[in-house]
């Protein structure tokens, strides 16, 4: 009788399997979080007053004194508040966009929170650089080293305070010649109809559940 070769098993690699499992658990994570960005763009907008309204001539008028231009502004920011994000957004991208390497840094400092931290789970392997392992406190202590790094002592801080005083610049400058008396203000609008982020902007706080911290 010939002898019969023993069968040859598959073997399957513990680690190449998580790996592969954490990898799509991230792109599944990135995907949702794109999701919800974009329709929290796209729903905040459509909130939105129109833009001829926005910058219609005839309701431009020099205000008699610095209380008239506040209390215009106060007025135009309940009425226009949307336009008005949008329009720092605009510039805040303008800037990044003219400033390849603060972008650059900005970007790479957002995927670093995002892939390092907020994407991870508790089952997710630990974190290994140059043969050295790091707990989740410890990678959480160098995202925030990093964040001060990029921020403060790169070009980054200066490319964004410098965009968001035009932005605000701009709205203020809108808001105190724009004479509010055409628009139809309702002072207990609700403000839930702007979702997501966009609510910080507005002050109404979304309903969330308590995350458990982390550290």
């Amino acid at each position: 009788m010939a002898n019969s070769s023993p069968a040859i098993l598959p073997i399957s690699n513990p680690q190449t399997t998580t790996d592969v499992t954490t990898t799509t658990t991230q792109q599944s994570a990135v995907r949702s979080l794109f999701s919800q960005i974009s329709g929290t763009v796209r729903s905040g907008l459509s909130n939105s007053r129109p833009w001829p309204e926005l910058v219609d001539r005839s309701a431009f008028s020099k205000p008699e004194s610095i209380s008239e231009a506040t209390l215009r502004i106060r007025k135009n920011y309940a009425y226009f508040r949307i336009n008005y994000i949008s329009i720092i957004t605009v510039v805040l991208a303008i800037s990044l966009l003219t400033n390849p390497l603060s972008l650059f840094l900005l970007a790479g400092l957002l995927a670093a929170w995002f892939f390092l931290y907020i994407f991870r789970s508790a089952s997710d392997p630990p974190l290994i650089i140059l043969g050295r392992q790091f707990s989740d406190r410890e990678t959480l202590v160098g995202l925030i080293a990093s964040t001060v790094v990029v921020i403060f002592l790169t070009s980054v801080g200066s490319v964004l305070v410098s965009a968001l005083m035009v932005g605000v610049a701009i709205v203020c400058l809108h808001g105190a010649f724009r004479a509010p008396e055409d628009l139809f203000l309702d002072e207990q609008e609700p403000q839930a109809g702007v979702p997501g982020f966009l609510s910080y902007f507005t002050g109404a706080a979304p309903a969330a559940p308590p995350v458990p911290a982390r550290i």
